[in-house]
């Protein structure tokens, strides 16, 4: 009698291949990597930071500036923190730093023009001066100091004029005149020379000078 033959046995299908059509589309995605971790030292500096807010809020603009400060000079690498902290400080010394009051009488606008010529700001000092000139125009100290400022601005004329004018006001200019440094620029001009040589009477009615410039000081 013939066997029987059993019906060939299935093949198992094989597994997919790891990464195939056939791998599930629903696999969750990956974490992100994880940003780049605070330093210690920037919650110092915030902590710093939001007490000269406070300092700031209670107007004490002296307090909150030196926070301010300690902020920009301990903690140096909080780059992203220190754009707020010196906008605040500007603000603190806005505060802090007096307002001058503008010169009102002659003493005060020569005074004012002794300091701006000492600190090289000649068209500050021109400005206080021709003030004064307009006001007293034989004032003598105003009209050497122009001299002197107009001078130092490599403007001749105007400072011989101005020069010429003061020493025939009072001939103690004309002394002055001789060893300031400060009008070393007219030197080589034979107007200047020619000023310093002319002599002319005294006038003891002027007032003696107050205040010098920075040459004579």
């Amino acid at each position: 009698m013939a066997k029987q033959r059993r019906p060939p046995a299935k093949a198992s299908a094989p597994p997919p291949a790891q990464g195939s059509a056939d791998e599930p589309t629903s696999r969750p995605a990956p974490t992100p990597p994880a940003g780049p971790q605070r330093r210690s030292t920037y919650f110092e500096a915030v902590a710093r930071y939001e007490r000269g807010l406070e300092a700031l809020q209670r107007h004490d603009y002296n307090g909150a500036a030196a926070i301010f400060e300690s902020v920009l000079r301990q903690y140096p690498e909080e780059k992203e923190l220190h754009e707020r902290v010196r906008l605040y400080l500007n603000i603190c010394q806005r505060h802090v730093t007096p307002h001058e009051a503008t010169p009102q009488t002659i003493d005060e606008r020569l005074y004012a023009a002794t300091l701006a010529i000492n600190g090289g700001r000649y068209d500050e000092a021109i400005t206080h001066l021709r003030l004064v000139r307009d006001e007293d125009p034989d004032n003598d100290h105003a009209l050497y100091m122009l001299a002197v400022a107009h001078a130092q601005r490599d403007e001749v004329v105007e400072a011989l004029t101005h020069l010429e004018r003061a020493i025939a006001l009072n001939p103690e200019n004309r002394a002055l005149a001789r060893t300031d440094p400060d009008l070393e620029p007219l030197r080589g001009d034979e107007a200047f020379r020619a000023a310093l040589d002319t002599p002319s009477l005294p006038r003891p009615d002027r007032p003696k000078r107050p205040f010098r410039s920075r040459s004579a000081r």
